[in-house]
């Protein structure tokens, strides 16, 4: 959910790969990769509850997805482990989904321009 209590669209990663938790959870921490978070943080930037993170954590962390990059008393912080092949894999497909939509998107301005200009000529 967004500030405004209304639900956020699912990013290009999301529409992708599908809009379940396990994706969520990589999706914010793909977006946030400079900073770590505690579970809980993760949870919420997600939008997920406790329990889908609890779920899926054991293999996010088998699969070298996340890391823990501090500990604070008895409280860890994780982020994404750029390192990690399959989250470099991760971070290129995230980027070719994020300039396939840029070349379209330009694309169909170009295409928007040259109508305009083509039913300016015609007058």
């Amino acid at each position: 959910m967004t500030g405004n209590g209304m639900k956020e669209e699912p990013t290009l990663f999301r529409e992708f790969f599908g809009d379940t938790p396990r994706f969520r959870i990589i999706d914010f921490l793909l977006d946030n990769r400079l900073s770590a978070f505690t579970k809980k943080e993760i949870a919420e930037g997600a939008e997920v509850s406790w329990a889908s993170l609890f779920n899926h954590w054991e293999t996010l962390e088998k699969n070298g997805i996340v890391k823990v990059v501090r500990t604070v008393g008895r409280v860890k912080l994780y982020q994404l482990d750029e390192s990690a092949p399959v989250v470099k894999q991760l971070m290129n497909i995230d980027l070719m989904l994020m300039k396939k939509a840029a070349d379209a998107a330009e694309e169909e301005a170009s295409m928007k321009v040259k109508a305009r200009n083509g039913t300016r000529q015609k007058k």
